[in-house]
């Protein structure tokens, strides 16, 4: 991400307690629990500025920043946390199977290649696996190991209220299309079977209810277009329970269709 302010995106509520703090390259969401704030997904460290930003725009403030929740490992997602880290402080929380990829122990010469410093390496204070429970404040995120995109993307689940009425919110942590093609998989040292592990976590979440979608880039959602209906429209356009099902049967369908084709 050469020039970071042409991603830049103004924040907004999303819906209750969950705020979009992130821009067009790397989505971040906040959450203010009422007793300290959770970041989902820190971003590249070149856009680090522009979450900071939006964090003061809100009327919030980064040092109330308790947590720091990452979807998976990959430099999109983590590459801004030491330095965000270094200046305001926070708990760190990685996927069991990920923390190599945050420690600076995993070789990531492809990365390196497509202009990627990883040289902002973090220990994580906390390992997540699959049945955990993160609470914080008003706020309990259930965790759900949905490997595959990496060996250790999460999955989160938790609940928030907006006029009285409570909403089941879900995230499915790394769904990159490319993550199902074996010249992907290959670059980043990763074996057939995690194709499987994708699906098998897609079906997982099929069994899981949810009325709030929100997506760790804005194009699985369709975060940016729905903020704009938002402005405009009497009902939330987030608030959307087909949405989440249809996002999960199209990655359904399209790993599938891979796995069919490379045999």
């Amino acid at each position: 991400m050469k020039k970071p302010w042409e991603n830049q995106v103004e924040p907004f509520k999303i819906i209750g307690n969950i705020y979009f703090v992130g821009y067009v390259a790397a989505s971040s969401h906040l959450i203010d629990t009422g007793d300290g704030l959770i970041l989902i997904d820190s971003g590249y460290p070149q856009g680090l500025y522009l979450v900071i930003d939006s964090i003061y725009k809100l009327g919030f403030n980064p040092c109330d920043v308790k947590y720091i929740i990452h979807t998976h490992g990959h430099y999109d997602h983590c590459g801004a946390t030491r330095a965000f880290t270094s200046l305001y402080g926070g708990k760190t929380f990685i996927g069991a199977g990920d923390e190599d990829y945050v420690n600076g122990k995993k070789d990531l010469t492809w990365a390196r290649e497509l202009g990627h410093e990883y040289n902002e390496a973090f220990e994580a204070d906390v390992i997540m696996h699959d049945g955990d429970v993160i609470e914080l404040g008003n706020t309990k995120i259930d965790i759900v190991s949905t490997p595959g995109h990496t060996p250790g993307t999460i999955s989160l689940f938790f609940d928030t209220e907006e006029n009285g009425k409570k909403y089941r919110v879900g995230m499915h942590g790394g769904v990159g299309g490319n993550s199902m093609e074996i010249a992907w998989l290959d670059e980043n040292n990763l074996s057939n079977e995690c194709r499987q592990q994708f699906l098998d976590g897609i079906l997982k979440l099929k069994n899981i209810h949810v009325d709030v979608f929100l997506g760790n880039h804005v194009g699985n959602n369709d975060t940016l277009g729905k903020h704009k209906r938002s402005l405009i429209e009497k009902e939330n356009p987030f608030i959307d329970p087909e949405g989440w099902m249809v996002f999960l049967d199209k990655c359904e369908n399209g790993i599938r269709k891979m796995m069919e084709e490379n045999k």
